[in-house]
């Protein structure tokens, strides 16, 4: 007995005796019957869901767009996270016994070790918004008899992103840049000794047995550094935000207003070798920056991860220099070398007449190489991702290993 497709039912259907009743059969003009008995249930019938007029559309969920204002609450790049090991099983206390054997010697196992709570970067991971303020291990059982030892705690895994800096009283204790890279935070503690461990030949019925250590207790400072290959770095309403649209799948926020963006957000340039090179889109930063003006230093630390720097200045203001030479002032006060490394100066909105005419002024101002281009219009952005192929091979090229995306 199987459901009928409601497609299927024409709006014919005669009553019958025992349920059975006749259907219209779109075989009329075939030469045969155009009734056909069928048996109905009792039940109102079940819709087929392969039916192309019944089924339910069954297309993907397109992902849900998510403003910049609610990306803001999603993204944390720091938290405190107090940490504790579980607690290690108590030992065992029992005395061996069974017929005809009255003093069979003590019996009793020694516990298991607590678990440890463990920092794992993953991949997949790029927010602390996850990461909760309070992590306990598992503890150990305690020890049984028959010389039986308790299990040790299962071990705590807290995932992080690849890049978390982890500090403890303000000192660094670990830094997790690779991907499946662990970090112990909190050891569990160690099992408690049964009174057959206590056996000698001094005390041949040790009657005593010690507890499990309790595990160890820490308060963390987790930090995310974003790791990419290259950083857009740049005044508010630079272009930066569009330029990582133009060339890459990344959708950051775009507006006529300063600070639009107030996160980083990650690209990646997909080469015809299947060569990947990431671009992080940094905040917009302003002079004091380094003394924690405007965004400050809450998105300086994200250019430290960055191999190659890639400034982006708006060619339509007036000596655009001026803003090459702030932003080199801004990074180089907040951290020494950080504007001695691999950088290009990208000139944006060509496409508008005063740009044209600031081009050449901004070309014997500064000595790195300018690369003019309008992330609007889309023009000379070949230029731009040949050169930055050629920073990503120079960079291979001096043995490091390259961040995977």
């Amino acid at each position: 007995m199987a459901g009928l497709c409601g497609a299927g039912l024409g709006g014919s259907v005669l009553p019958g005796a025992a349920g059975a009743a006749l259907r219209r059969c779109g075989a009329a003009g075939s030469g045969r019957s155009p009734w056909k008995p069928v048996l109905l249930l009792l039940s109102p019938p079940a819709f087929s869901t392969t039916c192309a007029r019944c089924g339910k559309d069954r297309r993907l969920r397109q992902k849900r767009a998510i403003s910049e204002r609610q990306l803001t609450r999603y993204f944390v790049d720091q938290r405190k996270v107090r940490v504790v090991g579980g607690q290690g099983g108590g030992g065992g206390h029992s005395f061996y016994s069974e017929p005809r054997k009255v003093f069979g010697g003590p019996d009793g196992g020694n516990g298991g070790d607590g678990g440890h709570v463990i920092l794992k970067a993953d991949q997949q991971m790029k927010s602390l918004s996850s990461v909760f303020p309070f992590y306990h291990g598992f503890h150990g059982e305690r020890g049984g008899s028959k010389n039986c030892y308790g299990a040790n705690g299962a071990h705590m895994y807290v995932k992080v992103p690849v890049g978390t800096l982890v500090k403890e009283d303000g000192k660094v204790v670990a830094d997790l840049t690779q991907h499946g890279e662990e970090y112990i935070a909190a050891y569990g503690g160690a099992g408690g000794k049964g009174n057959r461990f206590f056996l000698s030949n001094e005390n041949r019925a040790p009657k005593f047995f010690t507890p499990g250590e309790p595990g160890q207790e820490r308060v963390l400072q987790l930090e995310l550094k974003t790791t990419a290959h290259a950083g857009l770095v740049g005044f508010p309403n630079a272009g930066k935000s569009s330029l990582l649209r133009a060339i890459s799948c990344a959708k950051p926020a775009v507006a006529a207003y300063p600070f639009t963006t107030l996160n980083p957000h990650v690209g990646i340039v997909h080469y015809q070798d299947f060569e990947q090179v990431a671009v992080a889109d940094i905040p917009g930063l302003i002079k004091g920056a380094h003394q924690n003006r405007g965004l400050g230093m809450a998105f300086l630390k994200h250019i430290e991860r960055c191999r190659f720097l890639l400034y982006v200045v708006d060619l339509s203001v007036p000596q655009p220099w001026i803003q090459l030479q702030d932003l080199k002032y801004e990074l180089e006060a907040y951290e020494k070398g950080l504007s001695e490394r691999p950088c290009v100066v990208i000139g944006n909105k060509i496409d508008l007449a005063q740009s044209r005419i600031n081009l050449p002024l901004l070309r014997e101002q500064v000595a790195e190489r300018v690369i003019a281009l309008s992330a609007l219009t889309g023009d000379n952005l070949e230029e731009l991702l040949l050169h930055l192929r050629e920073l990503y091979d120079i960079y291979v090229k001096t043995g490091q290993s390259p961040v995977k995306w």
